[in-house]
């Protein structure tokens, strides 16, 4: 092999799906390969070029652009313009169903696969190109699965096929979260009828050796008793032992399905602050599976974090608690947690330390004097929260609330939000926090507040619709923003002129498409070239499914929860979903990663990643997420009902 083509050959082979060919059928592929040089402005592609081809950059720029101007891409070094040989990859629709969320497979389509009669592309300076015949191509898919998936997948369908060996790789490295409930509870449960006393329960837990039982009447589960309920509402309170059980029973039962993975369960019991857990199938109780039951199979996991966040008697303790969060991130990265699974182990530890810190700011000023609950906004509220992330949190406060009680809950907002501050939860910029009195506030004020928002959305309302609409109760009566919420959601269904506004504030963010030679990068500062992941694609996601979501009346904060919901209906097409998910899935997994990375090496973690530190492959998936993100903003431009 001479020079020449030994250096096309290297150039080649890193170039995907060309880097799964083997040696032999890569040299043979580069033997087919001709050369263009084309000067800045020339017509492309090349007027002596009369059959399909497909190109691929060595070097220059290329830029696609629709019929109306729209840039629709940019190519670069490296990268393949496949734009005129779509007629030998059947699989992928041409440019008439772009966006058509009627179609039958409901895929989303590949937005750089529009027809180049309809489109063209500008050499934007001077550029060489490789060209080979896409009859040729067309062989070696017929001999080579890689290829053939590669030239017959648009890019929904390329990234699922990432996600799932994401996911398939995840479950060789994870433990909690890819195990069934079921490999984890004991069985059966022991029940205790409501009218029994409490020394009979106490009887019975320590002849069988179990810390709860379940109580029934007349046959149905009405509540659950544990050991700490005995010590803290019999002993402690002097009630007397012959009381019926179901004076100090737990009457709201939490339970999960035996079908649910066990970090689920994990995580349900650090939100809801408890340790042990029904397991039910088919609406049944079959068994209980406790804290304990899982601590075994985990170690340094949330729960184990948590717990200590309980007994801490300080906000110094909470601090050194605090420092151990980057810790659990990385850990938990490299178990091969996805960014679902540790975005809630945060959120459910940031839940924990202000919690902790409600109940330290009440040990010293008293208990509240009206009802309230403290909210959380944002990530925190979704859960998907990772380290290092800034507070945004809300009181709301029963409308029995007096002037004068304000101070009391003035000093509460102080005492937690800094001591989030003093844990590593910075204040947040825009003040959106309980320490500001305009998001401290009664019922029906919160009420004015979304009813002002949803009825005149000038820029200042959606601004706040972003951030309050996704609010979630950490701490406190759920009633009081339950009765908020059912009403807003009521009036976000019927009200089409709030949506409309809305819809236009959320396609502002735009995945960054319009890449010259490559992705947006930031053109200067600390984080110069670098691709912010979450502004440029996660963001972009998380207001397309609030959005939708409140146009569907889904109570419903998670962003993935948000979607799985609004899957199948006119506005969400199943595969829109689907395809919406694995972008979201593959850019946040994307994101855990880089953090991981930064904070192993003692860096705050932060989402600027640099595109040069992705492989090419990962980067032709990362460009296939942004795509699914356009094409489906495409389609909701000036009418989310289209």
């Amino acid at each position: 092999m001479n020079n020449e083509l030994a250096e096309i050959t290297d150039f080649i082979e890193k170039i995907p799906p060309f880097n799964h060919l083997p040696k032999d059928d890569l040299i043979k592929f580069v033997g087919e390969l001709n050369i263009n040089y084309l000067r800045k402005g020339d017509v492309f592609p090349p007027e002596e070029i009369t059959t399909p081809s497909l190109y691929i950059m060595r070097k220059g720029a290329l830029s696609y652009v629709s019929a109306d101007n729209e840039l629709i891409a940019r190519y670069s070094e490296g990268e393949l313009c496949r734009e005129f040989c779509s007629s030998f990859f059947s699989n992928t629709k041409s440019s008439t169903q772009l966006g058509n969320e009627n179609s039958d497979t409901n895929d989303l389509s590949d937005s750089s696969e529009k027809s180049p009669t309809k489109c063209h592309i500008n050499v934007d300076e001077d550029t060489l190109v490789y060209h080979v015949d896409c009859q040729y191509i067309g062989e070696l898919c017929q001999q080579h699965q890689s290829l053939n998936d590669y030239f017959h997948k648009n890019h929904a369908q390329r990234l699922k096929q990432e996600i799932s060996q994401l996911n398939d790789n995840s479950i060789i490295s994870s433990t909690l979260m890819n195990n069934a409930v079921s490999h984890f509870y004991n069985s059966p449960i022991r029940f205790i009828e409501a009218t029994e006393s409490i020394q009979q329960a106490a009887v019975m837990m320590t002849e069988q050796k179990f810390s709860c039982l379940m109580v029934s009447l007349d046959g149905e589960p009405v509540g659950m008793i544990t050991d700490k309920d005995i010590r803290r509402r019999c002993v402690a309170q002097g009630l007397p032992i012959t009381s019926p059980v179901s004076e100090i029973m737990t009457e709201e039962i939490i339970s999960i399905d035996a079908k649910c993975n066990a970090h689920d369960a994990l995580m349900t019991m650090t939100f809801k602050h408890i340790h042990h857990l029904p397991v039910t199938k088919k609406g049944k109780v079959v068994g209980m599976v406790t804290a304990t039951d899982l601590m075994v199979n985990e170690s340094h996991t949330a729960i184990n974090l948590s717990a200590l966040i309980r007994k801490a008697s300080s906000v110094t303790e909470l601090k050194e608690i605090s420092l151990l969060l980057p810790k659990l991130q990385v850990s938990l990265t490299a178990l091969g947690s996805n960014a679902d699974h540790v975005g809630k182990s945060i959120s459910a530890l940031t839940m924990a330390f202000t919690n902790r810190l409600i109940t330290m700011a009440q040990e010293t000023l008293g208990e509240a004097p009206v009802p309230f609950a403290w909210l959380a906004a944002g990530s925190q509220s979704r859960q998907e929260q990772l380290v290092h992330t800034d507070q945004d949190n809300a009181l709301i406060i029963c409308d029995s609330m007096k002037p004068e009680d304000d101070a009391w809950f003035e000093k509460l907002a102080h005492f937690v939000c800094d001591g989030l501050a003093e844990c590593g939860y910075i204040y947040c910029p825009g003040d959106n926090m309980a320490t500001n009195i305009t998001w401290r506030q009664p019922v029906h004020v919160w009420q004015k507040y979304f009813d002002n928002w949803i009825e005149t959305p000038d820029p200042k309302a959606l601004l706040n619709a972003c951030i309050f609409f996704d609010l979630d109760t950490i701490h406190g009566d759920t009633k009081l923003l339950q009765s908020v919420r059912d009403k807003l959601l009521d009036q976000t269904k019927k009200n089409s002129l709030f949506i409309t506004y809305l819809t236009k504030n959320a396609l502002m963010r735009r995945p960054p498409l319009g890449f010259f030679r490559d992705f947006v990068l930031k053109a200067n500062g600390k984080h110069k070239e670098s691709l912010n992941l979450k502004s440029s694609g996660i963001a972009p996601i998380v207001d397309l499914a609030r959005l939708i979501s409140l146009a569907l009346g889904i109570d419903a904060v998670n962003t993935i929860d948000r979607i799985k919901q609004a899957s199948g209906s006119p506005i969400l097409p199943t595969g829109s979903a689907e395809s919406l998910l694995d972008a979201y899935e593959f850019i946040t997994t994307l994101r855990l990663k880089h953090q991981a990375d930064s904070l192993t090496k003692n860096e705050d973690a932060n989402n600027y990643l640099s595109p040069k530190k992705l492989s090419k492959l990962e980067r032709e998936h990362l460009k296939d997420a942004f795509k699914v993100i356009k094409t489906l903003q495409d389609t909701k431009k000036g009418n989310l009902y289209v």
